[in-house]
């Protein structure tokens, strides 16, 4: 059995990395960590994992992280660069579901995140954990940076375009949408139910900490070259997924929907719909899939990818805990076979 604890279990991605692991069957749930609810049994909190989840949220100083096998941190940004050194010297392996570990220059991490990184080092050995790019470097990791949502929609709906060199890397477009739970579970003005219900609006247009990442993912896929990504998010009046439109000029004629099939053909997370589909965020609420669709309307030389996913499964959680399955040699879908909910 894998010995796992989650630092930081109050949050959104904190409940949906318990409603996973708690069905998972190689998997022990060893202590989840919150400052606010210590000693608080975890289903007084979210009593959906009453009969599932039976302990109590422990206090961080008090957890005994260090005695589990994997350690999820699904806390702030800046909590995990704090902790992993130790961990990782006590043998244990780290998935960061924050964005601690993701960037690979320090610099752009320090300007976009407001702090000085605590350990740069470990940078270097953190492995990106987008399984569709870097499967094979996960599966000997000590060190996930787990992909942020936007990312994640962003990246998988680009990359056969990148990869195959069809479309101008200097003038892509990001057009995406998220339910408010993107935003986390803090108490906000504008997350309140009568500001973003029956309403929407684009934030972050002067630039959004995403950006950065979504670049350097969209530049490993081009070997290198300069990426230019326009991105703009938008508050959705609904609770989860992610809708991303991408745009980009193609270069040469190209069967576009075989390119995109051919790609994912042997990704169990990845759903290239049949031509002329729209996919809809409510077809991947709770699952752990990436559903694209491809089109070249009018037959211009324009290519729009529509990608959809849960911002918190394949978006966080459920992604964090397909990593985990790489690491440590389970069966890639274990735990994460459930059907989307609907309606």
């Amino acid at each position: 059995m894998i010995k796992v604890g989650i630092a930081g279990g109050t949050g959104y991605t904190g409940v949906e990395l318990l409603r996973l692991l708690s069905v998972h069957p190689q998997v022990t749930l060893q202590v989840v960590t919150s400052r606010t609810d210590a000693g608080t049994p975890v289903c007084q909190i979210y009593p959906s994992l009453r009969g599932f989840v039976d302990l109590p949220f422990t206090h961080p100083d008090q957890a005994l992280l260090e005695k589990c096998d994997l350690v999820f941190f699904a806390t702030p940004n800046g909590i995990a660069m704090q902790q992993a050194r130790s961990l990782l010297d006590a043998g244990v392996k780290v998935i960061d579901l924050a964005a601690d570990f993701r960037l690979t220059d320090i610099a752009t991490w320090e300007k976009w995140y407001g702090m000085t990184h605590a350990c740069p080092d470990l940078v270097t050995e953190a492995v990106y954990g987008l399984p569709e790019v870097n499967r094979a470097q996960i599966e000997s990791a000590r060190l996930v940076a787990n992909p942020g949502c936007y990312p994640t929609a962003v990246q998988l709906g680009f990359i056969p375009l990148l990869e195959a060199g069809v479309i101008d890397t200097d003038s892509l477009i990001a057009d995406a949408k998220s339910g408010v739970s993107g935003a986390g579970r803090k108490g906000e003005i504008g997350n309140l139910f009568a500001e973003a219900g029956d309403n929407f609006k684009a934030y972050g247009v002067a630039g959004h900490r995403h950006l950065p990442e979504i670049r350097q993912g969209l530049q490993r896929a081009t070997g290198g070259k300069e990426i230019g990504l326009t991105f703009v998010p938008h508050l959705t009046p609904m609770i989860r997924g992610i809708h991303a439109t991408l745009y980009g000029r193609l270069k040469r004629d190209i069967d576009l929907q075989a390119l995109f099939e051919e790609r994912y053909a042997k990704e169990p997370f990845v759903d290239v719909m049949p031509s002329g589909s729209q996919p809809d965020t409510r077809s991947v609420r709770g699952s752990n899939f990436c559903r694209l669709a491809v089109h070249q309307p009018q037959g211009s030389d324009t290519v729009v990818v529509l990608s959809v996913i849960d911002n918190l499964v394949k978006g966080a959680a459920g992604q964090a805990l397909q990593n985990m399955n790489i690491m440590f040699g389970v069966a890639e879908n274990t735990a994460l076979n459930n059907i989307a909910l609907l309606p």
